[in-house]
């Protein structure tokens, strides 16, 4: 299982940018989902995205953070328009 905190660090070190510009990163383990939920939130906004176990242990293996970049990178930028 991963760690919660390992899972932020790694996000934070991937997009440093989160935190620093106001945007608030955590991230829980849905169980009904079987899948980690990324919430990011901005003011009032706030937007969530799923990510699969498969993803985030390769991810924090160093071996592809591609589907976690993406996704990451998606609601950043949403929040940013917000």
């Amino acid at each position: 299982m991963i760690d919660k905190q390992a899972l932020c660090e790694k996000i934070r070190k991937l997009y440093p940018d989160i935190g620093e510009c106001g945007i608030d990163l955590d991230v829980e383990y849905d169980q009904d989902q079987k899948a980690w939920v990324v919430d990011l939130k901005k003011d009032k906004h706030e937007l969530k995205t799923y990510l699969e176990d498969g993803d985030a242990e390769m991810c924090m293996d160093d071996k592809q953070c591609v589907s976690l970049g993406i996704e990451i990178a998606q609601l950043r930028d949403n929040i940013k328009r917000m």
